[in-house]
């Protein structure tokens, strides 16, 4: 950062740490134990829609590294979202899935395309919460739709994981930052 950037209030984009991704199975048990929400063995990415061959190559590549269990589609916004499947159990290797799709998309030079990825959760009341990984900022929030409302959040129990996984993962500070992901596969 020059001195001009500086003087302008300008600051170099977070460097994102896709390692922070191996945090969440120590926060899903957190959250197991804390708040009763379990995880649903469902997780997702989320880009900017690339298109043409591009786009096929992308889909090509997930689909042989995660030997098939992949599911592509894009939302009303145009955003392309990958969702992995695994066994509720088995959260360390859905985060291993999520982690390399990231790390395969960024190695492939789309990493500017890369918007967030999510872990999804519910608990005895199948309300459900998500984990979202803000791969610009390096930094998680939950988002925690109100089931049956339309798109309306819950913020108080936003606010209480965020209390709770304030010591596991990297906690987004800025609340304005906590972009709703209505629809998001794995949710």
């Amino acid at each position: 950062m020059g001195f001009l950037d500086a003087l302008l209030g300008r600051s170099k984009p977070v460097r994102p740490d896709l390692d922070q991704l191996f945090a969440l199975p120590s926060a899903a048990v957190t959250l197991q134990a804390a708040a009763g929400f379990e995880p649903t063995g469902l997780g997702s990415v989320c880009f900017a829609s690339v298109e043409g061959g591009a786009f096929s190559r992308i889909q090509e590549d997930a689909r042989s590294l995660l030997d098939g269990s992949v599911e592509f589609s894009q939302d009303a916004y145009g955003y392309s979202w990958l969702l992995a499947r695994h066994s509720a159990e088995d959260v360390a290797g859905l985060v291993n899935d999520l982690h390399a799709v990231n790390t395969s998309l960024e190695e492939a030079g789309f990493g500017p395309q890369l918007l967030c990825s999510l872990l999804g959760f519910r608990d005895e009341r199948q309300r459900p919460l998500a984990l979202v990984y803000l791969y610009k900022r390096g930094t998680f929030y939950p988002f925690a739709p109100k089931p049956g409302a339309g798109e309306k959040r819950d913020n108080p129990l936003e606010l209480q994981v965020r209390a709770l996984l304030g010591n596991d993962l990297t906690i987004e500070q800025d609340l304005s930052r906590w972009f709703p992901v209505w629809g998001a596969p794995g949710l």
